[in-house]
């Protein structure tokens, strides 16, 4: 038996294992049975993002929920923590999120949520997985008559639009306020502007016309330069760039410059603990953070836990440690007091909101954290075995920290959702940590590729 799942759901190219439509089809099925309660079927919601597949992911999903007798609620193209919220909004038993995040159009993926809008944890998963290997469903079809239907929520968008607003400061508008929104021609491309519009900001959007093809081209959480561009030259306040399906936020402050996640987490966090929202005083965030926020934090006398990458584990710490706030580098970004899950229009609400509250433009409130030089490099892998067993690599990973000393640290690890090996080194110069980032990288690559 296989593995479907990984960090952040099931993920690979269309039309081949997993992501095809029979898989498709079989987790519908799966996902049905899994949240059948006393005889209840069960609603299911689904919603996707922009890219061309996810007609053709989603038509199977529905047909694998309905022949299980389920009821579907179909959003259309809405982001990933918009499902969250409204599968536990509108009471459904789950909600199945159809995108592949800040990967190109050709990939797809699927996320799962259960009922009170939470990923679905690890041992539900398994469950799902084990239904969908041995394809033993002919013992739970319904009668022809107790058949699901799939129905539209003309009001999703509403909805959500509606739940962002009332997380921003009551009484505290974004009148005045010059915004630049980069929507990745994905799933943030109607709701993102309609949002900080309906908050009164002046908002000028880019990529928000996708095709099919164009989600997170050259655009997005991971290409934010564009957007900077416009920032300076539109002279506006700041910018925000999503990623895919809208769970991510990267920013721009009003010179260009880009901040990552870690510095919105920082800024946010120095934010909450001045005004007493920061809930036990603790920032969870994870393995890939700068060194950076490590001393802004510290500086600050402000507590935190390091988490494994991925924002499902983020949140789970969350929850045990009491913490409101946490999240990932990558710009994923968990504010508990609003959702239990990263979003990325929410966050960069909390950003807006900071500067008004500080009456201080972005740039000032990012001056807390330096950033600390982080180079990151991917190699496509053909195994994945234990990296702790490869002694080559791990002798060239002791020599980069034997340099580095204190002075920066080395991460290597696998991707969870892509067949790809990551490296990460920060140092003090950017020179010496490309240097021994593609030493490692060249290691890994004649060991694994």
């Amino acid at each position: 038996m296989g593995k479907l799942f990984g960090t952040d759901g099931v993920r690979g190219r269309v039309n081949q294992h997993p992501m095809t439509a029979e898989t498709a089809l079989a987790i519908g099925r799966a996902t049905a049975c899994l949240f059948r309660r006393d005889g209840h079927a069960g609603h299911i919601v689904v919603g996707k993002d922009t890219r061309l597949s996810g007609d053709m992911v989603e038509s199977a999903l529905v047909a694998g929920i309905c022949s299980m007798g389920a009821q579907v609620i179909l959003t259309g193209v809405i982001p990933t923590p918009a499902i969250s919220y409204l599968t536990a909004n509108s009471r459904a038993d789950a909600g199945i999120m159809i995108s592949a995040s800040h990967n190109p159009y050709y990939d797809n993926g699927i996320k799962i949520f259960s009922g009170n809008g939470r990923k679905l944890p690890d041992d539900m998963e398994v469950t799902v997985e084990q239904m969908v290997f041995r394809n033993e469903f002919d013992s739970h079809f319904p009668e022809s008559h107790s058949l699901g239907k799939a129905m539209r929520m003309d009001d999703a968008r509403g909805r959500y639009i509606a739940f962002l607003k009332r997380t921003f400061p009551p009484g505290m508008s974004l009148e005045g306020m010059k915004l630049v929104l980069d929507c990745a021609n994905g799933a943030t491309y109607q709701v993102g502007p309609d949002t900080f519009t309906e908050l009164d900001a002046v908002v000028r959007t880019l990529f928000h016309e996708p095709d099919g093809k164009n989600i997170n081209l050259e655009c997005g959480s991971q290409h934010p330069e564009r957007l900077a561009e416009e920032v300076v030259r539109t002279g506006a306040d700041c910018g925000f760039a999503f990623d895919g399906d809208g769970d991510r936020v990267i920013a721009v402050d009003e010179t260009g410059a880009i901040l990552t996640g870690d510095q919105i987490l920082t800024l946010c966090a120095a934010v909450m603990k001045e005004e007493g929202t920061l809930t036990n005083n603790v920032v969870v965030r994870t393995v890939m953070s700068n060194i950076g926020m490590t001393l802004a934090l510290r500086k600050m006398g402000i507590g935190y836990t390091i988490t494994d990458v991925g924002d499902r584990y983020v949140f789970e710490e969350m929850i045990a440690g009491g913490a409101s706030l946490g999240g990932e580098d990558s710009g994923h970004l968990i504010f508990l007091q609003h959702h239990t899950t990263g979003d990325g229009i929410l966050s960069a609400l909390q950003v807006l909101a900071a500067m008004r509250k500080t009456k201080k433009p972005l740039s000032e409130l990012a001056a807390i954290m330096t950033v600390f030089p982080q180079v990151l490099m991917n190699v496509e892998t053909k195994s994945r075995p234990d990296l702790a067993a490869v002694p080559a690599i791990n002798r060239a990973i002791a020599e980069a920290e034997k340099a580095l000393d204190e002075k920066g640290r080395v991460l290597v690890r696998y991707s969870g959702t892509q067949n790809l090996c990551r490296v990460m080194v920060e140092g003090p110069t950017r020179e010496e940590t490309e240097r021994h980032c593609k030493n490692i990288t060249d290691v890994v690559r004649a060991e694994l590729g």
